[in-house]
């Protein structure tokens, strides 16, 4: 009986220590649920990425009722997937029917055009705020990292006359071009580059899967690491000004869903921390986010079929 004692004690032991830790409690905060207003027929799918253009409308790229799953289909997205709001939340316009496989990010460069990356395709995307398109990067379905293609990419960004693509999900870099679409160069070793962003001085990548964020300077030359809390995994980040940081962090250390919202000091350490993600376990997963001039933060999630509009309380 002792050693039949002694096993339970080692198997309760086990199971103690195979238990993931609690959630991390940090404040809730109120997003606005009435923002934006989405006339019928235009329901949301899985919203993947936002961003907001020089006067203030909110682009949200969507997947129209397509899941994320492998491997991908080969048919385009029938339905709409990009959606143009008003600072308001008025609809203004939507395209994108028809263009799609696997649509992830969407960014606004400073002259108004609309770039979009799709995974399924293996492009990156370039649009007229009409929808037209205007330019293509990349092989049409083949993956490859060199200077013609890529490995599911998922982010863009611009730094003056450089377009950097975080690639990707199979590749393990971020991608440099000019705006005409030649190939400048490459650098960085990641285990997912899910977002890239830029400010006056650095610039910001998201290693997703290594849970840290790397920090730059505008040669590419590495400054820092900031390690996510407790090895959560950063999926997007925006530049808030001085070398601050805001990121939406999409799953925890235990590999559980959520949307975390993280403000970082220059120094990388953290100032505070907002959950902003519907009740229930794997109810919310943080994918993009975005800031707006007058203030507003949007943050796209994916399974909660949203994106919210929010603003940071006052200090």
């Amino acid at each position: 009986m002792r050693r039949w004692g002694a096993a339970l004690a080692v198997l309760a032991l086990a199971a103690c220590d195979a238990a993931p830790p609690p959630r991390e409690e940090v404040a809730k905060l109120a997003v606005d649920t009435a923002w934006p207003t989405i006339p019928v027929g235009a329901k949301f799918g899985e919203v993947s990425a936002v961003d907001v253009d020089a006067q203030g409308n909110v682009w949200v790229l969507h997947r129209a009722g397509r899941p994320w799953e492998e491997p991908f289909p080969a048919t385009p997205i029938a339905e709409p997937t990009v959606f143009k709001f008003s600072p308001d939340g008025t609809l203004l316009a939507q395209w994108g029917a028809g263009l799609f496989i696997m649509p992830h990010g969407l960014s606004v460069d400073p002259q108004g055009k609309i770039w979009i990356t799709d995974t399924g395709l293996e492009q990156v995307l370039r649009f007229s705020p009409e929808g037209a398109l205007e330019l293509t990067l990349g092989e049409k379905g083949v993956t490859k990292q060199d200077a013609g293609h890529f490995g599911r990419p998922a982010d863009v960004a611009f730094l003056g006359d450089r377009v950097l693509i975080a690639d990707g999900y199979v590749n393990t870099r971020v991608a440099e071009f000019a705006p005409d679409g030649k190939f400048i160069r490459d650098w960085g070793d990641f285990k997912v580059a899910h977002a890239v962003a830029v400010d006056e001085q650095r610039i910001y990548v998201a290693d997703r899967e290594n849970a840290r964020i790397q920090v730059y300077d505008h040669a590419a030359k590495l400054l820092a690491t900031w390690a996510s809390p407790a090895g959560n995994h950063t999926y997007g980040l925006k530049p808030l000004g001085g070398g601050r940081l805001l990121a939406v962090e999409g799953r925890d250390g235990a590999d559980r869903k959520g949307a975390i919202i993280r403000v970082y000091a220059a120094d990388g350490s953290i100032e505070t921390s907002y959950d902003i993600g519907l009740p229930g376990d794997n109810a919310s997963l943080g994918h993009d986010l975005a800031l707006g001039p007058d203030g507003h933060i949007y943050v796209t999630d994916v399974p909660g079929g949203r994106v919210v509009r929010f603003s940071l309380p006052a200090k």
